[in-house]
C-alpha cells in the first residue's frame, strides 16, 4: 500500500488529500473521509453516499480523481455506473 497527497497544479502538496494506492484498487480520503474507491479488478468505482459531494474542495479532488465534472459523476450515479456506499463503516 502507498498513501501520497494530491498534488496542485504547481506541483505543491495539498493536505489533509490522501491517494491511497494498492494492488488492485486506489482509494480518495479526504481528512479522515473515503470518498471514493476505484477497484480495477472488478471494474467498479464506489463512491461515499454521505461524503461524496460533501464540500467544495472534496469535489474539487474527487474530480480530479475520478478524472471528470460533477454532471458526469451524477449521470454515473444515475445510470448505476458508481454505485453510493457507506464506506467509512
Amino acid at each position: 500500500m502507498k498513501v501520497s497527497n494530491f498534488k496542485s497544479n504547481n506541483g505543491n502538496t495539498i493536505a489533509n488529500q490522501f491517494l491511497i494506492t494498492e494492488k488492485n484498487k486506489q482509494t480518495f480520503q479526504s481528512y479522515r473521509s473515503i470518498i471514493a474507491v476505484k477497484n480495477y479488478k472488478t471494474q467498479k468505482v464506489y463512491l461515499d453516499e454521505y461524503f461524496w459531494n460533501y464540500s467544495v474542495t472534496t469535489g474539487k479532488y474527487r474530480n480530479q480523481f475520478l478524472g471528470e465534472g460533477i454532471a458526469e459523476t451524477r449521470r454515473k450515479i444515475k445510470e448505476g455506473i458508481y454505485k453510493l456506499k457507506n464506506l467509512n463503516k
